[in-house]
């Protein structure tokens, strides 16, 4: 367990704080050390919940004054009810859990705004390596071998638009990052990561409004 940010990490949660309006209310899924619960609490004035599985991360988010509790986001979200925040965030976890189809339901059904954000396989440099050297890809955002990566699904930004029109869930925002900032020129193939804002119900922002 990592006790201190990357810089491209603290950019990736200054970003989500961002997305998340003022004196909201906040459940981090996976939170870990509560880095980004912190962030939020401190520049938006938010009351946050967290819940995560590992002991020692827990300890460290009691430490900083956080509310957590112990769980396995894959077991679901049934002790809350419909609407009980503002928003759920899940930040690089949608990549290594089993059940995505039930974790997005069951976050949608609680927030009535998701924040997510993922690595994208598809990235130019995760490509070139495959295709290259035809070897598992190691990047910034995919910071892992084939043998000790905590990733067991690679979705891309265009897996995951195609779907969220599958299951219909729109998409409110969308930012692209990559080494050297933010991107909207070709994300699919330039940005390391993405993060997205959705809710229930059909529908893409149009290009113009994209953050």
């Amino acid at each position: 367990m990592k006790p201190v940010l990357t810089a491209y990490e603290q950019q990736e949660h200054l970003l989500i704080a961002d997305l998340v309006d003022e004196q909201t209310t906040v459940l981090d899924l996976g939170c870990g050390n509560g880095e980004l619960l912190v962030l939020l609490r401190e520049r938006k004035d938010v009351n946050g919940q967290g819940i995560e599985i590992d002991d020692e991360a827990i300890y460290r988010c009691v430490q900083k004054g956080l509310t957590v509790f112990h769980g396995d986001i894959e077991g679901g979200l049934g002790e809350y009810p419909d609407g009980a925040f503002d928003y759920v965030i899940m930040n690089q976890c949608l990549q290594e859990i089993r059940r995505v189809d039930t974790l997005v339901d069951e976050a949608l059904r609680v927030g009535r705004e998701v924040i997510l954000s993922f690595s994208n396989f598809a990235y130019l440099q995760a490509r070139i390596e495959l295709f290259c050297f035809g070897k598992a890809p190691a990047t910034v955002a995919l910071p892992y071998c084939w043998y000790n990566t905590p990733n067991i699904h690679f979705l891309s930004i265009k897996d995951f638009r195609e779907y969220c029109a599958s299951k219909q869930i729109r998409i409110l925002e969308e930012i692209f990052l990559t080494n050297w900032g933010r991107t909207r020129v070709w994300p699919n193939l330039l940005a390391t990561n993405a993060i997205f804002k959705i809710t229930r119900g059909e529908g893409h922002i149009p290009a113009a409004a994209r953050s």
